[in-house]
């Protein structure tokens, strides 16, 4: 295996150099640099939303989602992924309808336009920064285990961290986003596949889905039920899970910025279509591996778990393509998100193009430090992990709603409601307050109430 993933591992690296040198050559200006030139394509556009909306989480977080918590998981994530591509339909067309009427340099600078209010613009910056950095150190988190796996006497965890935010900045800080996009299509082919071989073997040492299923039940039968052997599937985090994980397109700005580069808004529709289609077929198969997980490594830690499952029962060569596919995931996420955290940072500069540009650059790699460290000292419970990232950038969507949405300016007590909300959901999941509010979760209450104000501040300005 060792063998196959060092030649894997350098035609992949070939590849992001090819596509790092050619994106290089055709940014002539900030905004190609930025935006990719703001006319992506349908099949492109697919792919680099795919990949950057599933990645290591979903064949290193969804899996052990899976064997812990049982067939739940199914209604957390693959339900709610059907909702946000509705969503996907109606929010691109008033993204891009307010993006060509107030320009388009980031979320956090266009909010701050339609509140004309820079606080709107930091507030959202904020937000984004604080929840989307755990999500990022998970994935490189994720990587860093595998790898380590592989070559257990190479480096440590940290090391591969460090190796792996290098690799990405390499490619990254030379082609800008359409490297960065093209590097998504190569990883969203790769994880496809991959889910699907490793699902299917899942299956095949048990016969047939029948025969799996009939050992689940016979080992534990309330993984095939609500709210599972944990307890944690209730109403009340389903339906927070389902507002959370609609919120993505409107709350992530890396999903939020393909929505506005994409060519037009035909390609837009399109585009959301084929993103849900591969919502079902890459989370699909993460049921079998994880049932599979549940019968025969129910007792193994996440990480032994998973280095069984898809490395050392895997044949050398698929097991090579698994980590050369989780690090193509890792890196795909990674740079997408710290990329957007870099474009949303200059959003709310003044506008000097070259020097924030610089600036842009430099707060990338700060970004990426940062995520590092995380990545160090985070759990290995990703899936949990990646849903709280979702929650916490979910306090923000009712500010961004009445943003895009209003054609007047919105009340500056959203603004406030909103970084309340943030204050007080992250101390919720530092300890320092409760995390439920007598039978009411924190994430479903704010948000919830945040909303409500926004509403109200509507309402009242109307009459």
């Amino acid at each position: 295996m060792t063998t196959w993933v060092i030649v894997l591992g350098i035609l992949y690296a070939g590849m992001l150099a090819f596509v790092a040198t050619q994106s290089f050559k055709k940014n002539k200006t900030a905004e190609d640099y930025l935006l990719a030139g703001s006319n992506i394509g349908m099949i492109l556009g697919f792919l680099t939303f795919a990949a950057t909306l599933f990645s290591t989480f979903t064949l290193l977080g969804m899996p052990d989602f899976f064997r812990v918590n049982g067939i739940g998981a199914w209604i957390f994530l693959a339900l709610s992924d059907g909702g946000m591509v509705f969503l996907l339909l109606w929010w691109g067309y008033h993204l891009r309808k307010k993006a060509a009427k107030k320009g388009f340099r980031g979320v956090a600078g266009l909010v701050s336009q339609c509140f004309d209010n820079k606080w709107a613009g930091y507030v959202s910056l904020t937000g984004v920064f604080v929840f989307l950095i755990p999500y990022v150190g998970i994935q490189i988190r994720g990587i860093s285990i595998f790898m380590t796996a592989v070559f257990p006497d190479a480096l440590p965890l940290w090391g591969w961290a460090v190796a792996i935010i290098a690799v990405m900045l390499l490619y990254s800080e030379t082609g800008g986003l359409k490297a960065i996009m093209h590097a998504d299509a190569i990883q969203a082919i790769i994880l496809l596949t991959v889910t699907w071989i490793i699902g299917i073997s899942c299956i095949i040492h048990y016969g047939d889905i029948r025969n799996l299923f009939q050992e689940i039940e016979a080992t534990n039968k309330e993984l095939l039920s609500v709210p599972g052997p944990k307890g944690l599937f209730t109403p009340q985090f389903l339906i927070a899970s389902f507002l959370v994980i609609l919120c993505l397109p409107i709350t992530q700005p890396q999903l939020t910025i393909r929505l506005v580069i994409i060519r037009n808004l035909k390609t837009t529709h399109l585009m959301a279509v084929a993103v849900g289609i591969f919502a079902i077929l890459v989370i699909f198969p993460t049921i079998f591996i994880g049932l599979y997980g549940a019968v025969r490594y129910q007792e193994l830690s996440t990480a032994e778990f998973l280095s069984q499952v898809l490395l050392y029962e895997q044949p050398p060569f698929i097991a090579a393509v698994t980590v050369i596919g989780l690090l193509a995931a890792g890196l795909s996420t990674t740079d997408s998100m710290i990329f957007a955290l870099g474009t949303e940072l200059r959003s709310v500069l003044p506008d000097r193009h070259h020097q924030n540009l610089k600036i842009t650059k430099i707060a990338i790699i700060c970004f990426s430090a940062i995520a590092v460290i995380f990545s160090v000292i985070a759990g290995d419970q990703l899936a949990t992990l990646a849903r709280v990232s979702f929650a916490g950038t979910s306090m923000l969507a009712p500010m961004i709603l009445s943003a895009i949405l209003s054609e007047q300016k919105p009340s500056p007590v959203i603004i406030i409601a909103t970084a309340a909300g943030l204050v007080l959901f992250l101390s919720s999941l530092l300890g320092i307050i409760p995390d439920h509010v007598g039978m009411f979760r924190m994430d479903l209450l704010l948000l919830t109430t945040i909303g409500l104000i926004t509403a109200c501040t509507f309402i009242f300005r109307r009459r």
